[in-house]
């Protein structure tokens, strides 16, 4: 038995948090460790104890193991949690950890060896019987073999993924998924399989400790990814049966079994939409969407790694699972323009209800561009998989973040989907659906011009009465204000008479009562709060009908702010990581044509012509660093004949 005392997690964000919340319960001091722009982060306030890592990328920081492990020496650890992603599927980083007297809390390194290489992992799951995809050479692939699914060796997280559908498309993909995995965990091996339509991800958490016990701790549904990343998980995954759900935990034993497995871990499979199921790959670690199993069976999955790397011994059988858990991931991006993460500072993040939220950020935090875009992971709780959906849905629905535009409006829209509901999602969900739950409900343009009204009613330390219909000499004349929200210009004329305030083109809203934090109106017949706060020149307004960032528009426009027709700017801050071969000013270019490869927030984004014609203009070069907003080239549309 070993006898832990202090514990450094070589992690960051949620995760770190997470798991320093269970190491204070269960008597452990905490060491964080932290890159520069991490510095005053939550996971660094949460801890008794940090160590500086030197630099800004994961690359110089949260990857350098020699670095996280003479971080844990000096401030006294004795232990090693890798969390995800980052090290934590690094055998030799494991080897290194125990090389230097602490405890690593994960599976020994041979199982992770075993397991780190997807298509070694799978020529050992073959030969344990265990079902799977056969996998596709692509030097020799044929139409037949559409479509492809290309993925990273080592890694996961979605990283180093393409889906391929056409053979001329097959190359470049292949490069920029070894490009991506690359970056992503120092390993460029890339390998392809069919890419099975409609098929569900659904995964087994497994845990094992050194006296031969092995639990099957149910089933997870992940089938809802973008970008073949998770965005909605639950447990018990719905609508399987008895038979599969059996053979799934049985196949999920006997692979952990296969590597003398110990600790926490995860087998993924892939699952037809006839019930064949395939094993994917395994993944050595905590997963993101560990909560919904916690929920369901009443444990504490870090504290029990921990204590089964104290050499503690498991019951021989796990709790009986109990309703059911559902999990929605919140990130800092626009799904309505292609997932592109969002940076800049977080002024609030307030989730409500009964529901668990995992998260990395506080008020006033700022997100950056080196790391995962997900500001946390909410997790809701209930006797029935409708209830847990139903409550999930009203918490997101409810949640004010302000700051940033987030995938909030998405998931509360997917959960409540009739698909959703039926309890057979699949991978391609997002395919099928993102145009419409993205685009504007019929009575949008409604909640916008009464979020408007509530943001032109109350002005921080104004009297009531210039609040609420201002100060004139013709108090007959309406006033105006006019906002900008989500890329519309939107404009409130209301008059004030009779002691009432009543918008002049809406007559049905009508002000009841304002402050400077919240605003009631009555919105045809229905009174309705809604929550102001300022914040610089950007109003947040949060109601029942949505929420709304609005930015009020001046009277007369700065002429700087126009640019140049065909002008291309950078849509986040990040790296240029590629140029098209050949472009320079004078190549000439077709309309959707990529022409830079940008990296922001771990996933590379591509730059694509406005228009054909000439390129005028190169300012971005590889490797170079750009904040938002920066000219990266122009294009001189070819006009037409």
């Amino acid at each position: 038995m070993t006898n832990l005392t202090s514990l450094l997690v070589a992690n960051r964000g949620e995760i770190a948090v997470r798991i320093f919340r269970t190491a204070r319960d269960l008597g452990l001091a905490t060491v964080a460790v932290h890159s520069d722009p991490d510095a005053d982060a939550l996971h660094v306030r949460s801890a008794d104890a940090a160590v500086r890592l030197p630099g800004a990328t994961p690359a110089d920081t949260y990857l350098r193991g020699d670095l996280v492990i003479k971080a844990a020496l000096a401030a006294g650890a004795d232990a090693v949690h890798p969390g995800y992603g980052f090290l934590s599927e690094n055998a030799d980083f494991a080897r290194q950890v125990q090389d230097s007297g602490l405890t690593w809390i994960g599976p020994p390194p041979e199982a992770i060896e075993a397991m780190a290489s997807k298509t070694r992992a799978k020529e050992l799951m073959r030969a344990a019987g265990i079902p799977l995809l056969d996998p596709v050479d692509p030097a020799t692939a044929t139409p037949a073999d559409l479509p492809l699914l290309l993925k990273a060796a080592a890694g996961g997280g979605g990283r180093g993924m393409r889906v391929v559908r056409d053979l001329d498309a097959l190359g470049e993909a292949l490069r920029a998924a070894s490009a991506e995995a690359a970056s992503a965990f120092g390993d460029g091996e890339v390998f392809a399989e069919p890419y099975v339509e409609r098929g569900r991800h659904v995964e087994v958490q497994i845990l094992a400790d050194a006296h031969g016990t092995v639990w099957a701790l149910g089933t997870r549904d992940c089938s809802l990814q973008r970008r073949h990343q998770k965005v909605i998980e639950e447990a018990p995954a719905p609508g399987l049966s008895d038979t599969l759900r059996e053979s799934l935990h049985t196949a999920a034993v006997a692979a952990a079994r296969a590597v003398s497995y110990r600790g926490a871990g995860t087998v993924e499979f892939l699952v037809t939409a006839d019930g064949r199921p395939y094993f994917l790959e395994m993944n050595t670690r905590l997963q993101v969407e560990h909560p919904v199993t916690e929920a369901v069976f009443g444990l504490d999955l870090v504290a029990l790694q921990l204590r089964v790397a104290e050499g503690e011994a498991l019951p021989p059988a796990p709790p009986e699972p109990t309703g059911h858990a559902v999990e929605a991931r919140l990130y800092a991006e626009d799904p309505a323009q292609d997932w592109r993460p969002q940076t800049g500072v977080l002024h609030t993040l307030h989730v409500p209800g009964a529901v668990r939220v995992d998260t990395g950020f506080t008020d006033g935090d700022t997100v950056g561009i080196h790391y995962d875009p997900m500001l946390a992971k909410v997790v809701a709780h209930a006797p029935t998989r409708a209830e847990a959906v139903r409550v999930l849905a009203h918490a997101l629905a409810g949640a004010r973040i302000h700051g940033l535009t987030t995938n909030r409006e998405l998931l509360v829209r997917s959960l409540l989907h009739p698909q959703f509901a039926t309890g057979q999602p699949d991978t391609g969900f997002y395919d099928r659906h993102l145009t419409a739950l993205t685009e504007d409900t019929p009575d949008a343009t409604t909640a916008a011009v009464a979020a408007a009204l509530a943001a032109a009613a109350p002005a921080p330390g104004a009297p009531l009465a210039a609040r609420i219909g201002g100060w004139r000499n013709l108090r007959s004349q309406p006033q105006t204000r006019r906002y900008t929200a989500a890329g519309t210009e939107h404009e409130v004329r209301y008059a004030t008479g009779t002691g009432t305030t009543r918008l002049v083109d809406h007559p049905g809203i009508v002000v009841l009562a304002a402050a400077p934090d919240r605003v009631t109106l009555e919105v045809d017949g229905i009174r309705r709060m809604f929550h102001v706060k300022h914040n610089g020149t950007e109003v947040y307004v949060d109601s029942a009908l949505g929420s709304h960032t609005l930015t009020p528009v001046p009277r007369f426009p700065d002429p700087q702010d126009r640019t140049e027709p065909g002008s291309l700017l950078a849509p986040m801050p990040g790296t240029v990581v590629r140029v098209a071969e050949g472009l320079a000013p004078g190549s000439r270019v077709t309309a959707g044509q990529p022409l830079l490869w940008l990296e922001a927030m771990k996933m590379e984004h591509r730059i694509l012509a406005p228009a054909s014609g000439t390129l005028t203009a190169l300012h971005a070069a590889t490797g170079q660093q750009v904040e938002f907003g920066a000219l990266l080239a122009v294009v001189q549309e070819e006009k037409p004949a």
